[in-house]
């Protein structure tokens, strides 16, 4: 994305300066004659590489804010917008207010360039593209270019809080399978590399036959004793080369297809994107987004690559005047419940509305999707740890009859 720097006419004949991020200038002049028509300067900004602390602040700002934080945010700025205050001020206030000092920082440099006569889409874009997700700066600028700005506040707060909310769910559902395999893990750990050694040497001492099944967990204890570096050399670089690998493009389709395909994920995985791709749609469209414009945002931020290329696909047939409905009828991924529904949305001119209520039921079908495979997961865990614990009961206990005839 390059950055633009222009001095434009309203249609008012007031001159307004600002800046705009577009992938060439072509499509900046596109985004600014939307709002201000006659265009009397535009020039490309550069990016300063010395001075400034910018390494610093360009690592710095490489992390996105958390749902949580958002949502506060946008409830501050709705609240500050219905009072009357200016959106400058409103941005210097809420920055005052918010104890993050990135998002300090990127409000107090937006609300200066909002002073200047930039607009505050374009202002959150120069500073914040990289801390901000793409939805809230679209929604903000379609806010801004209708004339609802608190409006589109509030509605990204019930967005955040919702998608935040979510998360922690998911969270809590699975954090106790996990607890469980981390000391079943950790016991393991010391039972191998502590508890079998000790009673192995002790057999060997007395120099009596040892069943089949200890001699077994003795062998597998001196292979975790002996080759336990080269393993866990093993299992780093098979994670670090994955998450590198499923960090490139063809990478993030193949674990797209690999969850949306997977037996119990798969459901989960599709439940989710439709929630997601519903709930930001209906953001998108009530802040007064066009319908090709929210799919393109809608189509970048899925989670899912695969959805996510899906979505991107249907844009040039929405361009040539399809419905969003007759579009989705080609995804192979997305329930049919929900092409009908926009569908049927569309049809009653009510779409937003619909896609919000959809995105409710498919949230809540994830979550109980989710419950449903962590409480088939628990007793399957629970089985495999009760089998493994007989193993090595019955591998300790079996050789102490040979020991009390030995001593």
């Amino acid at each position: 994305m390059a950055t633009f720097k222009y001095k434009a006419l309203t249609p008012d004949g007031v001159e307004m300066k600002g800046v705009m991020q577009a992938p060439d200038e072509y499509s900046a002049v596109q985004r600014i004659r939307q709002k201000c028509p006659v265009i009397q300067e535009i020039t490309p900004v550069k990016e300063s590489s010395s001075g400034g602390g910018g390494l610093l602040s360009l690592e710095l700002g490489s992390k996105q804010i958390d749902g949580k934080t958002l949502s506060v945010m946008c409830s501050q700025f709705a609240i500050m917008l219905r009072s009357g205050q200016m959106i400058g001020r409103v941005m210097q206030m809420v920055a005052d207010q918010t104890a993050d000092k990135k998002l300090k920082k990127l409000l107090e440099d937006c609300a200066e360039d909002v002073e200047q006569g930039s607009t505050v889409a374009s202002a959150l874009e120069r500073h914040g593209s990289k801390m901000l997700p793409m939805t809230f700066i679209e929604t903000v600028r379609a806010g801004e270019m209708a004339g609802t700005l608190e409006t589109s506040f509030a509605k990204l707060e019930s967005y955040y809080e919702k998608a935040y909310k979510n998360k922690q769910k998911i969270k809590s559902v699975m954090s106790y399978p996990i607890f469980v395999m981390v000391v079943a893990v950790v016991v393991v750990i010391v039972i191998m590399a502590k508890v079998v050694p000790s009673l192995a040497a002790t057999f060997s001492d007395l120099g009596g036959e040892l069943p089949m099944i200890t001699q077994v967990l003795i062998n597998i204890s001196m292979f975790f004793q002996r080759w336990y570096i080269l393993m866990i050399i093993v299992i780093l670089a098979l994670v670090i080369g994955s998450k590198i690998y499923f960090g490139t493009e063809k990478g993030k389709l193949v674990k797209g297809k690999l969850l949306l395909k997977a037996p119990v994920l798969g459901k989960i995985s599709i439940f989710s994107g439709a929630a997601q791709f519903a709930d930001t749609m209906s953001t998108m469209l009530s802040s007064g987004l066009t319908v090709n414009h929210a799919v393109e945002v809608t189509g970048k931020v899925l989670d899912n690559a695969v959805l996510s290329q899906e979505v991107a696909s249907m844009i040039p047939k929405i361009e040539e005047g399809r419905g969003l409905g007759e579009c989705m009828k080609a995804s192979k991924w997305f329930p049919d419940n929900l092409k009908e529904m926009v569908s049927v949305g569309e049809e009653s001119g009510s779409l937003d509305e619909t896609l919000t209520t959809i995105a409710d039921y498919y949230y809540n079908e994830q979550d109980h999707a989710t419950q449903q495979a962590v409480s088939k997961l628990e007793p399957t865990i629970m089985v495999f740890l009760a089998g493994f614990a007989g193993f090595i009961v019955l591998a300790i206990y079996l050789p102490m009859f040979t020991m009390y005839n030995l001593m």
